[in-house]
């Protein structure tokens, strides 16, 4: 059994050229994400740090799994991932250092609490 709760804010995934710089509003909020490959500049942020004229996308809602989790526990996004997918419920995850957080579309969100609380997961308030 994991336990997780639901970040309060409401989260836009979106995807900029490599070389773009990352703008200043986007670091700010309770959880933000920015990955760097070759191909691409992944940034995960509350959509209201979003600055103008960059697409937000559809919605997102965010659970954070409480960690922290040592590297050797396997299986912890595993447990979180399966329930969701077996239920057609897309999900993109960012891991940390210490935990990892679960991205689910807003319309998803209350099927999502429902199968994690059916594979024992505990939602925790706040």
């Amino acid at each position: 059994m994991l336990r997780f709760r639901q970040l309060s804010e409401v989260y836009s995934i979106v995807r900029l050229s490599p070389g773009e710089a990352v703008p200043a509003l986007l670091t700010g909020g309770e959880f933000t994400s920015i990955s760097r490959t070759s191909e691409e500049l992944s940034i995960v942020c509350s959509n209201k740090n979003l600055p103008a004229g960059v697409d937000p996308g559809p919605p997102w809602i965010c659970f954070k799994l409480e960690g922290p989790f040592p590297f050797s526990q396997t299986g912890v996004l595993l447990s979180v991932i399966d329930p969701l997918s077996k239920n057609g419920i897309p999900i993109f995850a960012v891991s940390t250092y210490d935990t990892d957080y679960v991205l689910i579309p807003q319309e998803y969100a209350d099927r999502a609490i429902h199968r994690l609380r059916e594979a024992g997961h505990e939602l925790l308030a706040g």
